[in-house]
């Protein structure tokens, strides 16, 4: 498949050094070489590709362009007439999300006794969960503890992390996996019924328990039959487009439409959880993504627009590894376990630049100064790369592991006729992950009443940079919480006149700020429809 010379000529350059490359271990860099690298090369450090916020709960804050025009964009309801007299939907615990903290949020509130529905604007399991490959992290072995955990999460996140909310992410990890196990998640084990955990970057214990590498896939396709054959009821391609509040101004449901139809539907709920996930569709600074075709920031915008307060939505999390050739797979995940599990990041003159287990930021600084500054990439046609020099793994632990082990890559490149048990892969930095998002209690409910929040639509559990493991982890552990914490909740609610007054508001304010646009929001999908 490497028929270009260039890369024919690299791939002897790393086939010539792998025999010395497999017995490094590079040092790992100190704070201030982190420091400096990131302010250098990170994107989260590009000045101009930032604005601040002219109105709204985090006026004069900074974030993303792309995400600005979003958060001071119209209603898609400006213009409507909404009958909120007569809901098509009356429930107690309103779910707007079918990945995997929508699922456990809504089994939890199940569990609680309340009565649930959940709406998303794809189908149950269309999220990044699904695509999440390498593992989830949980302090359970003999010779690590949830203060390892915390500590490891906590300087990783660049101490930026809301400390309660990360100290209840590590010490329910290990009840998490034990939940998810008996809900049926088949965990890679030994013969004696141990769990197989690895490191991942940033990890000072082997705390990674993982299902081969479709993690993900395995956790989401658990939690999906469980929601299903708890006859917990499902609306599929149903967007959440407002939020509605009662006159005391809690939240009390939303504007649902059918993304096939058009049909403008309303949900009572006495109380809301938004599970919409990430952002990575929306390509901040063009970047490629591994995200799923509906992650466009919806949640943020939505919690925004009824004035609830985002937590650090200038930080997003750019994986090292996304794959770079060939192009049919450009952007698509190559998971960190790849790299945890004895691959190295080599450069075009076949040299090991970084150890590969630093956390991602860092990683994937070191990928950008390689293919930039330092003038070591590898031409591809869509730009520069690095390889990921996977023919080590086996070299390391011996034939097979890479079948066994993370079989989904194998098929992934094989289908493109690169043999990943004997030819290096071509890496760069793809958009994954929304660092920040909206800001939440420890019970979940943001500065809204009655409106939670769980998975990725967070902001603050991990501060500014996310640990590979963790993402999986949150869902569980925060979507279980604003379950029970919903249910419990809604028990005590009795609703109020439903009223959408404050999207009037907002647009009064985009007004007041002298803000013209033609956008609307929330996104919904992605264009990607060639004009001209």
């Amino acid at each position: 498949m490497y028929q270009d010379k260039i890369m024919q000529e690299s791939i002897r350059k790393v086939e010539a050094a792998r025999a010395e490359n497999v017995k490094l271990d590079p040092r790992r860099m100190t704070a201030e070489e982190k420091e400096q690298l990131l302010a250098t090369y990170h994107p989260d450090y590009r000045q101009e590709q930032f604005t601040n916020l002219q109105m709204g709960p985090n006026k004069g804050d900074k974030v993303p362009v792309e995400l600005a025009a979003l958060l001071q964009a119209h209603s898609r309801i400006r213009d409507l007439t909404i009958d909120l007299e007569h809901p098509d939907y009356d429930v107690d615990v309103l779910v707007i999300g079918g990945g995997g903290a929508g699922a456990s949020a809504a089994i939890e509130a199940h569990n609680g006794g309340a009565n649930v529905m959940v709406v998303t604007k794809l189908r149950m399991g269309d999220a990044n969960t699904m695509m999440a490959e390498g593992g989830i992290q949980a302090a359970d072995k003999p010779n690590d503890s949830p203060a390892q955990h915390f500590l490891d999460a906590f300087g990783g996140g660049h101490f930026a992390a809301q400390k309660d909310l990360l100290q209840k992410l590590v010490t329910e990890a290990p009840e998490a996996i034990r939940w998810l196990s008996e809900l049926g998640v088949e965990f890679d084990k030994a013969p004696d019924g141990t769990m197989i955990t690895t490191h991942g970057g940033g990890t000072s214990r082997k705390r990674m328990h993982a299902a081969k590498d479709y993690s993900g896939a395995e956790i989401m396709r658990t939690l999906r039959d469980e929601v299903l054959n708890r006859g917990i009821p499902v609306v599929d391609f149903t967007a959440a487009i407002e939020l509605i509040k009662d006159e005391d101004g809690k939240c009390a449901g939303a504007v649902l439409r059918n993304m096939e139809t058009e049909e403008i539907l309303v949900a009572r709920a006495k109380t809301v959880i938004i599970a919409t996930g990430g952002a990575g569709r929306l390509h901040y600074q063009g970047f490629p993504t591994s995200n799923h075709y509906g992650a466009t920031a919806d949640g943020l915008i939505l919690g925004y627009r009824a004035g609830a307060k985002l937590l650090y939505p200038d930080t997003l999390q750019y994986h090292p590894t996304g794959a770079a050739f060939p192009a049919q797979i450009f952007g698509a995940l190559v998971t960190e376990k790849v790299r945890s599990i004895g691959a190295m990041l080599i450069n075009v003159n076949g040299e090991a630049f970084m150890n590969p287990l630093e956390t991602r930021d860092v990683a994937a600084a070191s990928i950008i100064r390689e293919c930039s500054d330092r003038n070591n990439g590898v031409k591809t046609p869509a730009g520069y790369a690095v390889w990921l020099d996977t023919p080590m793994i086996e070299m390391k632990h011996g034939e097979g592991t890479i079948e066994k082990r993370i079989p989904a890559m194998m098929r992934m490149f094989g289908k493109f006729g690169i043999d990943i048990r004997k030819e290096p892969i071509l890496v760069y930095p793809t958009l994954h992950y929304q660092n920040g998002g909206l800001k939440i209690t420890s019970d979940g409910m943001t500065d809204v009443e009655n409106l939670f929040v769980a998975g990725e639509a967070v902001g603050g559990i991990h501060g500014r940079n996310r640990l590979m493991g963790n993402s999986l982890l949150d869902i569980i552990v925060f979507g279980r919480n604003a379950g029970r914490n919903a249910s419990a909740k809604a028990k005590g609610v009795t609703v109020g006149k439903l009223t959408l007054s404050h999207v009037a508001q907002f647009e009064k304010e985009l007004a007041d700020a002298g803000i013209e646009t033609e956008a609307v929001s929330p996104k919904l999908l992605p264009d990607y429809a060639r004009r001209g």
